[in-house]
């Protein structure tokens, strides 16, 4: 009996192991900023970010973005409005733009991105990091101080190849060339400061990773919420939050 006990047990840890995904969860921090007579308070949150063999999600305040290499598709879930839209890959977010914008699309996404290594190495928590300097030019000029480690436990080819360069493409509104400029920072980012100047205010955001290791992800994680609606685009109001 105890034998099968011990057996049960080492079977069990082993199907823990197997379900184990990569777990990244960071810290961003958000400077107070006024702008044309409205105030933002500072604020304080967390991302986390899961990676598997052939899915990824990123979940961050209000906002989930999964990747499923298998269906080559992503999904933008909004939880705050309890709706979703699914397109295919790579990312052309052009094509999720309301309609209504559909004259500017084009205009907007042509965002000028310029790379540089600052040269300079930083310790982090317990990763070696790299610095780069990142100059980004659409409707506004934006700055971004960047530390990027290639110290990491998952195939880093890989996570660059297939999810880094679309979650980029999500998150700043990218095309092919400047998500491609972007992949020149080698690594995964341990911390980054933004900076953007904007109708006279400054805006600063820090983001820092905290944690890299092994967890079994919720089983919700990899899915749309039941109830949710799907959308062929974001509306004008979705696109103002974001």
């Amino acid at each position: 009996m105890k034998r099968f006990t011990t057996a049960l047990i080492c079977i069990l840890l082993l199907v823990i192991v197997a379900q184990a995904e990569i777990y990244i969860k960071s810290k961003i921090h958000s400077d107070p900023v006024s702008i044309m007579g409205q105030t933002q308070p500072a604020s304080d949150t967390t991302s986390e970010q899961w990676l598997g063999d052939d899915v990824s999600a990123t979940v961050t305040e209000g906002m989930t973005i999964i990747i499923d290499l298998k269906k080559n598709v992503m999904l933008m879930i909004n939880h705050k409005d309890r709706s979703y839209v699914e397109t295919g890959l790579p990312l052309d977010y052009s094509k999720l733009m309301p309609a209504e914008m559909a004259g500017m699309a084009q205009a907007m996404m042509k965002m000028t991105v310029t790379i540089t290594p600052s040269g300079q190495t930083k310790t982090i928590g317990s990763w070696n990091c790299s610095g780069y300097n990142v100059a980004l030019n659409m409707m506004m000029p934006m700055k971004i101080q960047v530390w990027a480690t290639t110290d990491v436990p998952f195939d880093l080819g890989r996570f660059m190849e297939k999810i880094q360069g679309n979650v980029l493409k999500a998150q700043f509104r990218l095309d092919d060339a400047a998500a491609k400029e972007m992949l020149k920072i080698k690594g995964l980012w341990i911390a980054s400061e933004t900076s953007i100047e904007m109708m006279g205010a400054k805006i600063r955001v820090t983001t820092e990773v905290v944690e890299i290791g092994k967890k079994t992800p919720p089983a919700s994680v990899f899915t749309v919420p039941a109830g949710y609606k799907k959308m062929e685009r974001f509306s004008m109001q979705q696109m103002q939050q974001r």
